[in-house]
């Protein structure tokens, strides 16, 4: 039997901040949704824990409960401890759930939280989500997993606890454990970049109370980093990228010293959510082979952002956060000129820095017709776009994996791109005299260079033949999380023979 047999069937906990349908915040809640479903799907058995928010409605989601009045030590000496219930939620036709998701509950510090993030004491908030994981997986005679998979700096505390706290207990030794990178960029409540040398955690002195102080002054990051298992982050480009000086956000020597249990798996969407030919959110549907349904979606889109409907105009879109990570302040000295030298039109969503939605927004004014922009978040808005528009933008600094240039391909909406990370992995340049490659990829991290990614798109969207074999091979990429499950197998049974 191979390793994917479901006879050879790990159990796996994912433990996260975030997971749709319950609470999503970006593209953390997308993944904790499809990956662990695709999984489920291919005979494992996964499960995962998150924290019960204000949001998350006992009766909307069938709520049950699991275990009453569990009670977390919050120091060393087990003298204080925090009291929490665990919920649980199976996937069913009502709940929506992928797999089988447990719920820490706490009235201070989940309960009475409108918010997943920006609170005060998110230390203590994230270091509870973690000792409570295990303390209930300590007290649980039911299920205890083969691994579990920390997502990001918030859970990063979890392979900590387990080498040292944990380390003798006869249960929870045994667990193997992947810590998960989804942005090396964010490490801890602070900014890393600044941190006086009488602040700085070198991650070996043990987990402070939580009534410490000290414990604000955790970099979580680099410990999930230090005692996890294995590593793993969301793309082989951003895998090789966060070992350097440039994407290392300093850590990059620590990354080096562990680069044999650190690997890059690229994300993957669920196609489900992403189906052309079968999504209710737009108002023609389309196949590969059918892309004259596409060109309706065309009007469409103009007619519903008021924009000049013309068929042959070039329409850019952007879906995206609006910061810096995202590249699109190189807009800012180019944008103006292309809309007035060529035929194009754009499209953008999103909500971001105040001084970016400034700018678009004075930009939609300048020329209507031309631009329009919906200055906030919409899930159903992106489909709507990458159907009707012809290009989305995605010029990162560095994006450790990116779905939009994926959903977009999907919907036969071809991106323009800077080669880094998931970026680089997933778009093919295009060669009109190979007639290959899915979209146009440039690297410098300038303006110059993204406009002449632009114009040679603009370029190429004028041979109509041309531009529908690149728009069916983009299409045509597999970026179903089915691939990407098996890839993650791997790592685990990898991590499993690491701890043993």
């Amino acid at each position: 039997m191979g390793i994917f047999s479901p006879k050879k069937s790990l159990k796996i906990l994912f433990v996260a901040t975030e997971a749709a349908p319950f609470a999503k915040v970006g593209g953390l809640g997308s993944v904790m949704y499809s990956l662990p479903k695709a999984l489920s799907d291919i005979g494992y058995d996964v499960r995962i824990m998150m924290p019960r928010y204000l949001s998350i409605d006992d009766k909307i989601h069938n709520l049950v409960i699991e275990y009453k009045e569990l009670e977390v030590p919050t120091n060393g000496d087990d003298s204080r401890r925090i009291i929490c219930n665990i919920k649980r939620c199976d996937p069913s036709p009502d709940s929506k759930a992928g797999v089988t998701t447990y719920f820490l509950e706490n009235m201070e510090y989940y309960e009475q939280r409108a918010n997943v993030y920006g609170y005060a004491d998110d230390a203590i908030r994230w270091a509870l989500l973690c000792r409570g994981t295990l303390e209930f997986l300590k007290q649980s005679n039911s299920w205890i997993p083969d691994i579990i998979v920390s997502s990001d700096w918030q859970t990063g505390l979890i392979p900590n606890y387990l080498k040292t706290v944990y380390n003798k207990d006869p249960i929870l030794s045994k667990i193997a454990t992947v810590f998960s990178i989804h942005n090396l960029y964010y490490q801890a409540m602070f900014d890393h970049h600044f941190v006086s040398e009488m602040d700085f955690d070198d991650g070996h002195s043990g987990i402070p109370n939580f009534d410490n102080p000290r414990l604000y002054k955790l970099n979580f990051m680099r410990r999930g980093i230090m005692y996890a298992d294995a590593i793993n982050t969301v793309s082989p480009t951003y895998a090789r990228e966060i070992m350097t000086k440039e994407f290392g956000e300093l850590l990059d020597e620590l990354l080096r010293e562990r680069r044999a249990v650190l690997t890059g798996i690229l994300n993957g969407i669920d196609y489900s959510l992403w189906d052309p030919d079968g999504d209710p959110h737009i108002p023609n549907r389309f196949s590969a082979d059918n892309l004259e349904e596409r060109a309706k979606n065309k009007k469409a889109l103009q007619e519903r952002f008021g924009l000049n409907v013309k068929k042959d105009t070039l329409i850019v879109s952007v879906v995206n956060r609006l910061s810096r990570q995202k590249g699109l302040d190189m807009l800012f000295p180019i944008l103006e000129f292309l809309i007035k030298e060529l035929p194009l039109q754009l499209v953008l969503v999103g909500e971001g820095d105040s001084d970016m939605m400034t700018y678009f927004h004075n930009l939609e004014t300048q020329f209507p017709g031309r631009v329009a922009v919906h200055l906030k978040f919409d899930p159903i808005l992106p489909h709507i776009v990458f159907a009707g528009s012809d290009i989305t933008l995605v010029p990162s600094r560095f994006e450790p994996c990116g779905l939009v240039q994926m959903e977009a391909m999907r919907m036969g909406c071809i991106p323009i791109v800077r080669k880094t990370g998931g970026l680089a992995d997933s778009v093919e340049d295009y060669n009109p005299d190979k007639d290959s490659g899915t979209g146009f990829v440039f690297e410098k991290f300038d303006s110059s260079s993204m406009m002449i990614s632009l114009i040679r798109a603009f370029e190429n969207f004028r041979d109509k033949k041309k531009w529908a074999h690149l728009q069916k091979r983009a299409m045509s990429k597999d970026f179903s999380w089915d691939t990407s499950a098996k890839k993650y197998v791997e790592l685990f049974a990898r991590a499993i023979e690491l701890h043993k």
